[in-house]
């Protein structure tokens, strides 16, 4: 048996190769034959929005390897598939290269399709078309996966229902669902309707997201890294004066907030 380790490593067969080897039983990895779907379903999660942070970045180095990360969750659901005889890795390239065929009339398509134009929209209609051919009956809403990232997931949902007229007419009542929310956030004592009214509070933060056209993964990543940065900007000014966070009064942080602030509008 060819060892993947001789193998050209700029080719895919030699990365499934790899793969079939540390799940090999005997000879393999004893972490990667502990291994399923649902086990490795995070990581695949984790290396998606690893992808994403690189690209925020502007980091094409990581951005090489990070995709090299995610392709190995695709090899490695695959293989585990392969194993149960569900479906093999080719079956994965196929279904996607027929899909995008499939959805692209416009480019693979006939003389007369490549020469019309494509409406505005034609992908979302032709996926839900084939969600709604494969949905056995199922509601709406049901094709928005739930492993997705809450924020991302609601807007989904909001998105699905507003395409059949439960939308607001105007912003301006997003505002005021979200002024409701606030008001019964804080009139609320109990800690699990708590819990529940913050959620309502956090939806209508997504519906106005939407209707402002500002994805709010985004919106919170970049939050993230402001937060961040300014917050390093006090324990580097801190440092100088020969401090430390721990050492100082919220007010003393609080001005080399506003310092770091001031900093960056400059």
């Amino acid at each position: 048996m060819t060892n993947p380790a001789d193998l050209d490593p700029r080719q895919v067969a030699t990365l499934r190769a790899i793969m079939a080897a540390l799940r090999a039983p005997g000879t393999g990895c004893p972490w990667d034959l502990e291994q399923n779907f649902a086990t490795i379903a995070p990581y695949t999660v984790e290396e998606a929005y690893e992808v994403a942070d690189a690209i925020a970045r502007n980091d094409k180095s990581d951005l090489c390897e990070e995709l090299g990360d995610l392709l190995l969750q695709v090899v490695y659901h695959a293989q585990l598939a392969a194993e149960e005889k569900s479906f093999a890795f080719d079956d994965v390239v196929e279904a996607i290269c027929r899909k995008m065929i499939r959805r692209h009339p416009h480019v693979f398509g006939d003389e007369k399709a490549r020469s019309a134009k494509l409406a505005k929209g034609f992908w979302e209609e032709m996926k839900a078309r084939e969600k709604k051919d494969n949905a056995n009956g199922s509601g709406l809403l049901e094709g928005v996966p739930v492993a997705l990232p809450a924020m991302t997931r609601a807007v989904k949902l909001q998105a699905k229902a507003a395409k059949v007229g439960f939308d607001w007419p105007s912003i301006d009542f997003v505002y005021d669902k979200m002024n409701e929310e606030i008001a019964e956030l804080q009139d609320e004592t109990v800690p699990e309707k708590q819990a529940a009214e913050y959620g309502d509070l956090l939806f209508a933060m997504a519906n106005l997201g939407r209707h402002l056209g500002i994805d709010p993964e985004s919106a919170v990543r970049a939050a993230n890294e402001k937060f961040q940065r300014r917050f390093r900007h006090i324990e580097d000014e801190l440092a100088k004066r020969g401090s430390s966070p721990e050492k100082s009064t919220l007010a003393e942080m609080d001005a080399l907030w506003d310092e770091a602030k001031a900093l960056e509008n400059r």
